[in-house]
């Protein structure tokens, strides 16, 4: 006889198989280890079942036979959640990748985005029309787990945050009620969901606003490593006076042959001249081994990330907010890659000003809004190896760093180890958030992000 928890699998699945237009997949079926693949190679975590939904009635029905049937609940779509919190061990996943339409509104420059769609997806639905959505780096990304907890871009100095551009969404709630929610109606819903991630349900559509931008300056400027304190400082001074129209990614990690190389990674949306003025200035901070900036599609920004987003390798990762980026930040973090673990792992950042920090901290349950290069510690490494020697080495740099952090940290990517920086993370905005949690999710249903109960 199957155990209680398999029998509970088994009757999630039998309530929903006539329910659905999607179909579900239990452990012994084909399909089901595919399901499971995720960026970091590391989680094992091995849900009950799969529901794979094409249909907002196959997210409330997945929701109440989940309910109904005693199973926690987790959604899955890029699955680029490092902690692996896509794949609810023993517990029902609600997969959205089936639901990755976008319709384009050209007229209002709106997009109509189905919860389980990518970045690519609307990246490249918007450029059909001569457009861009504020998209992050990584194509492969689901754009509701980006947008809903914040979403960093390197057109939010000029555009805002990703969330900043979310008009409106469909969303099924705790109870597989499905609700609209925007700046006129579930208004306490819309804050919440503007930064306190999928926390109070399951967006099943959005509307975000689009802008003009057809074509950027863009393209990788590599130093060799001898520079990076220099370079990394006056890039630091660079960016903080930089025009709206000028996004920065940065990153350092390994060139051909494992030894550590700065890149920086501009992404210019105004006029091309003055770009081309402003872009030289970062070149000319030290002697570049590669300089590659050129006029492109938007769409084509994805690719140096996407080059170094390897699916199945193991991953720990750590995050910091700084202020700026001061000469004790820079030894710190010239330290640590000199002594880092692994060639694979790579620290990169983005830096948030302009229009993402004019934003009010009250507007929206994000509430890291003042200027500040937020910080991503990738510990990577192969699965044949010892974890210890990289977690240390994560945790090591997130340590150094923290005095000259700011409070809190970037709840896309803490993890449930960060409990001071959780703690933290949504300042002022945590006991309206927290108020509204209990009364949208009373039970405790979602927990796609740290939220402090």
């Amino acid at each position: 006889m199957p155990d209680d928890f398999t029998a509970r699998a088994l009757s999630a699945a039998e309530k929903l198989g006539p329910l659905l237009k999607g179909h579900v997949l239990l452990p012994a079926d084909s399909g089901y280890d595919h399901a499971r693949e995720i960026w970091n190679g590391g989680v094992e975590h091995r849900p009950a079942l799969f529901v794979m939904c094409e249909s907002t009635e196959d997210v409330q029905a997945a929701v109440r036979a989940a309910r109904a049937c005693g199973l926690p609940l987790s959604v899955r779509v890029g699955g680029h959640d490092w902690a692996g919190r896509a794949l609810r061990h023993e517990g029902l996943v609600i997969d959205l990748t089936r639901m990755n339409v976008v319709e384009i509104d050209a007229g209002t420059r709106v997009a109509v985005v189905a919860g389980g769609a990518t970045s690519a997806d609307l990246a490249g639905a918007a450029a059909d029309h001569g457009l861009a959505a504020v998209v992050g780096t990584v194509s492969m990304v689901g754009v509701a787990g980006f947008t809903l907890a914040g979403g960093y871009s390197p057109l939010s100095p000029r555009y805002g945050l990703a969330l900043d551009n979310l008009v409106g969404v469909e969303v099924v709630l705790a109870d597989g009620a499905v609700v609209t929610a925007d700046e006129s109606q579930n208004t306490d819903l819309f804050w919440a969901l503007r930064g306190g991630g999928g926390n109070v349900g399951v967006v099943t559509s959005m509307r975000i606003r689009l802008h003009p931008v057809r074509t950027v300056l863009s393209g990788p400027i590599v130093f060799p490593w001898s520079q990076a304190e220099a370079v990394l400082r006056g890039h630091a001074v660079l960016a903080a006076s930089a025009p709206d129209e000028l996004g920065v990614v940065g990153a350092i990690s390994s060139a051909p042959g494992g030894t550590p190389a700065l890149l920086l990674a501009p992404v210019w949306s105004g006029d091309p001249a003055e770009g081309e003025r402003v872009l030289a200035r970062f070149a000319a901070l030290g002697d570049p081994v590669v300089h590659q900036v050129r006029p492109m599609p938007f769409l084509d920004t994805f690719a140096p990330a996407d080059a170094r987003v390897v699916n199945g390798r193991h991953i720990d990762f750590r995050t910091r907010s700084l202020a700026d980026l001061r000469p004790e930040a820079v030894a710190a973090i010239v330290a640590a890659v000199d002594a880092r673990s692994s060639e694979l792992s790579v620290i990169s950042w983005q830096y948030l000003r302009g229009a993402a920090a004019r934003v009010p901290v009250a507007a929206t349950a994000f509430a890291q809004r003042s200027d500040h290069f937020m910080m991503q510690i990738i510990a990577t490494w192969e699965p044949s190896q010892d974890p210890a020697p990289h977690e240390a080495w994560a945790d090591g740099l997130s340590r150094a760093l923290a005095p000259y952090s700011l409070p809190g940290g970037y709840p896309n990517v803490l993890g449930p180890e960060a409990a001071d920086q959780i703690a933290e993370a949504y300042g002022a905005n945590l006991p309206r958030l927290q108020r509204l949690k209990r009364e949208l999710d009373p039970d405790g249903v979602f927990s796609a992000t740290p939220l402090p109960a």
